[in-house]
């Protein structure tokens, strides 16, 4: 089994071209480091997918403020998301996934890739999203992040309320242990039989995507 560079597991891991030009703009810009540091993002080389593109500030464990937020996250959730908290909003099933999620951006440099929908049948809108980690001050505190539809029957100019989470892949692009890139699924639970309760469970897969001829 050969290993798998960075660049390919993060186009294997993302389809939308805004999730994708973010993360190779990060790489680039950590050059082999855990992160780059907040103050080497230069907005202008990633203008073509700022309207998308958010950064987070972790206050604590539970608490991660939007800093930033491009034009079309603010039209798609219907207001300003400045000084709110990216975990407002979900349902208490994902709350805590997400949590772990981003508390491994933080502490560990994990690169973090998020299905989420919203609405039902009849209206659905489906997002990927991106986080990763940023250095600033004595660790990393700020999170980089871009959200883009993969599919759209929403209503223009109605606001997405409540959203739940779909999948959810942790991807270390350096490796762990090992020294092989890694990838942790988080698949959505699949209905559980009465008095059962349905959990979510991690599996790690070495070299992001298993053998390859």
């Amino acid at each position: 089994m050969r290993a798998v560079r960075a660049t390919e597991i993060a186009t294997l891991a993302m389809r939308q071209p805004t999730t994708q030009t973010l993360y190779s703009y990060w790489n680039r810009l950590r050059a082999g480091r855990l992160a780059p540091h907040r103050l080497e993002i230069e907005p202008s080389r990633i203008a073509a997918v700022l309207s998308e593109t958010f950064m987070l500030q972790r206050l604590h464990a539970d608490d991660y403020r939007y800093r930033l937020a491009g034009t079309r996250l603010c039209e798609l959730f219907g207001s300003e998301l400045r000084g709110h908290n990216f975990l407002e909003g979900w349902n208490s099933e994902d709350r805590p996934t997400l949590q772990r999620c981003l508390a491994s951006v933080c502490e560990q440099g994990a690169v973090v890739v998020l299905a989420l929908a919203a609405g039902d049948q009849r209206r659905r809108l489906e997002l990927e999203t991106i986080l990763l980690p940023l250095l600033y001050g004595n660790g990393i505190s700020r999170v980089l992040g871009a959200m883009s539809g993969v599919s759209d029957q929403w209503p223009a100019r109605e606001p997405i309320g409540h959203r739940r989470l779909l999948r959810a892949e942790l991807l270390w692009p350096d490796g762990r242990k090992s020294g092989l890139p890694q990838r942790a699924v988080l698949d959505a639970p699949s209905p559980a039989p009465a008095g059962v309760s349905a959990q979510r469970r991690f599996r790690v897969l070495e070299g992001g995507l298993g053998k390859r001829e």
